[in-house]
C-alpha cells in the first residue's frame, strides 16, 4: 500500500507501484486523509473479479491517487509547451482535485453495485455513481471544514469546477462539437480542453482509462499495449470549430486504437469474464434479499437500508465490501438466504452456465423460453437468469477515433480528422459485440443441462454473421492456427504482418 511522507509543509510523496514516486499537493493530502476518502480503501476495483484473478484485489483508493497523478502530469507539459494556453496553478490543483475525487461515489464492489444492485432495488430510477461522487465531494468538503480558500481557489467558481469534470453541467452530456451553448459554469470555452482531462465524454481518452488500463492489467497478470506516457508527450491544444481541443500527432493513431483494443480486451478476458460475471450475478443476488434486513444509521441518526444510502453521504461513507462479510457471517435468520448464496460463493458451489448466444433475445423471449423448460423438467423458472454482455471500444457501434483530432509535424497547431484510408490496416471488422448469457442458479444434474441446452440451440439458432465468425477465414490460418473463437481485432492485425485476409 502506498506511503506518505510526514511534510505537511511540502509535497508528500506516495509510493505507488504503477506510476513509482506520486507527488500530491498539501490540499490533495487533506484531502485523502479524511473518512470519506479513506472509504476507497475498502471497495474493490473490479469488483468480483477477485474470485476469478486472485491478484484484483486492488481498490478504488490507489486508482484515483493515480488518476489525479496523471491529471496533473497532463496539465503540467500542456502548459510548459503551450504557455498561450493561460493554464494558472488554479486550473492545475482543480484538475488534480477532480482526478482524485472522481469515484467518491462508488459502491460495495465497485460497478456490481450501480449496474446490477440499485436496478434491482430501485426500478425506474436513474441514478449513476457519478451522481454520488459529486455529493459525497460535497459531504467531504464539509465534514472536515475544508479551508480551500487557503490554497488559492476561489469559491463556488472552483468548486463548480471540479464537480463539472466528474459528472458534467448538471447531467447533460456533450456529444457533438457543435454545441452553440457552452453549458459549463466552472471554466469559460476558451479552457474547454480542462474538461476532456478526467472525463472525456467526446472521445474517451482521459486519464481515467489510463489509470485503470495500467493498473489492472498489473493485478490481473495481463499485458496493456497502451503507451500513456507518450501520448502525453505528443499531446496539444487545437482550435476546432470553436472550442479547443486535446489533439495529438497523426503517427499516434497506431497508440490510439492500441488504447481501444486494451478497452476491449480487458472487458472481454477480466471485467466480463463468464464466471466474474455470474459470481456478480450471485453477489448481487445477496445484497438484494439483505437489503430489507441491514440498516446503516446516517444523518440525525436515522437509518437506511443499503438501497436508500445513496440519498445520505454519510449512511453511505459506512457502505463499503464489507457488507460481504457482514451477511457472511451473520446468524440473523432475516439473512438466511443472502448468507447461503455468499457461502455458495466461498465453497464454489456457483450458478450454472447454460449457454452464451451472440443472438438478439428479448427479455421476453427469454422467459417465454424459461417457461417452457420449467414445464418440460419440472423446474423453477425463476431460477433461469438472463445477463446482456456488452463490450465495445467506448461509443458502442462507432469508432471512437472519427471524434479524435490529429495535427502534423509540418503544422501543429491546424487540427484535422484522420482519414480512413491512413487507419483501414488498423480497423476491426466491428467496434462493438453484445452477447446473451444464461445461467442456471440451481444444482443440475448433466443430463438435464444438456437437453435444456439443445433446448436453447433449437429455439434460438446462433445468427449466420456468428457462424461465419467462427468459421476460418482462410485455408492457411486455419492449418496453422486453428481458429476457433471470434477476435473482432484478430484478423485486422494480422496486416501488420503483411498476411493476406479475404
Amino acid at each position: 500500500m502506498m506511503t506518505a511522507s510526514t511534510s505537511w509543509t511540502l509535497s508528500s510523496v506516495f509510493n505507488d507501484p504503477i506510476h513509482e514516486d506520486v507527488e500530491m499537493h498539501p490540499l490533495l493530502v487533506r484531502i485523502i486523509d479524511t473518512p470519506q476518502f479513506q472509504r476507497l480503501r475498502f471497495i474493490k476495483q473490479l469488483g468480483g473479479a477477485c474470485f476469478v484473478y486472485p491478484g484484483a484485489t486492488h481498490n478504488r483508493f490507489e486508482h484515483s491517487i493515480g488518476v489525479s497523478h496523471l491529471a496533473g502530469k497532463l496539465v503540467k507539459e500542456l502548459k510548459e509547451r503551450q504557455p498561450e494556453l493561460q493554464i494558472t496553478c488554479r486550473d492545475f490543483l482543480c484538475v488534480q482535485i477532480a482526478g482524485l475525487c472522481h469515484d467518491l461515489g462508488h459502491g460495495p464492489f465497485s460497478h456490481l453495485f450501480d449496474k446490477m444492485f440499485i436496478p434491482k432495488v430501485s426500478r425506474g430510477r436513474t441514478w449513476k455513481h457519478e451522481d454520488a461522487s459529486v455529493a459525497m465531494f460535497d459531504h467531504l468538503v464539509d465534514q472536515n471544514e475544508l479551508k480551500m480558500e487557503q490554497h488559492g481557489l476561489v469559491l463556488p467558481e472552483d468548486l463548480d469546477f471540479i464537480k463539472e469534470q466528474i459528472a458534467g453541467p448538471n447531467d447533460r452530456i456533450i456529444q457533438e462539437v457543435s454545441v452553440t451553448v457552452w453549458p459549463y459554469k466552472g471554466r469559460p470555452v476558451e479552457k474547454s480542453f480542462l474538461y476532456e482531462i478526467i472525463a472525456n465524454k467526446r472521445n474517451g481518452v482521459d486519464v481515467d482509462k489510463w489509470d485503470y488500463f495500467a493498473r489492472d492489467s498489473y493485478y490481473l497478470g495481463l499485458q496493456s499495449n497502451f503507451d500513456h506516457d507518450r501520448y502525453i508527450n505528443f499531446a496539444r491544444v487545437c482550435d476546432v470549430d470553436g472550442e479547443y481541443q486535446i489533439c495529438t500527432r497523426d503517427k499516434e493513431v497506431d497508440n490510439l486504437y492500441d488504447m481501444f483494443h486494451t478497452r476491449f480486451s480487458l472487458h472481454r478476458r477480466a471485467y466480463q469474464h463468464r464466471v466474474v460475471n455470474l459470481i456478480e450475478l450471485m453477489i448481487a443476488d445477496a445484497l438484494v434479499k439483505a437489503n430489507e434486513h441491514i440498516k446503516i444509521e446516517g444523518s440525525g441518526g436515522k437509518m437506511f437500508r443499503m438501497s436508500d444510502t445513496i440519498d445520505d453521504m454519510e449512511a453511505y461513507t459506512k457502505l463499503t465490501d464489507h457488507v460481504f462479510e457482514q451477511i457472511l457471517y451473520s446468524s440473523s435468520p432475516e439473512l438466511t438466504e443472502a448468507r447461503e448464496i455468499l457461502e455458495n460463493i466461498t465453497h464454489r458451489h456457483l450458478y450454472k452456465f447454460v449457454v452464451d448466444s451472440r443472438r438478439e433475445i428479448s427479455q421476453d423471449q427469454f422467459e417465454d423460453w424459461a417457461r417452457d423448460v420449467a414445464r418440460s423438467w419440472n423446474l423453477d423458472a425463476k431460477d433461469f437468469v438472463r445477463s446482456v454482455i456488452r463490450m465495445d471500444y467506448g461509443m458502442k457501434e462507432d469508432d471512437p477515433i472519427d471524434q479524435m483530432r490529429f495535427y502534423s509535424k509540418k503544422d501543429p497547431t491546424k487540427a484535422f480528422k484522420i482519414s480512413d484510408d491512413q487507419v483501414l490496416y488498423l480497423k476491426p471488422k466491428s467496434f462493438s459485440q453484445q452477447q446473451i448469457r444464461i445461467y442456471y442458479k440451481k444444482e443440475i444434474d448433466e443430463q438435464t443441462m444438456d437437453a435444456i441446452k439443445g433446448n436453447w440451440c433449437s429455439n434460438f439458432p446462433k445468427p449466420q454473421d456468428e457462424i461465419m465468425a467462427n468459421r476460418p477465414r482462410c485455408g492457411l490460418l486455419s492449418a496453422k492456427l486453428h481458429i476457433s473463437s471470434w477476435d473482432p481485432d484478430f484478423f485486422s492485425h494480422l496486416f501488420v504482418f503483411s498476411v493476406p485476409v479475404f
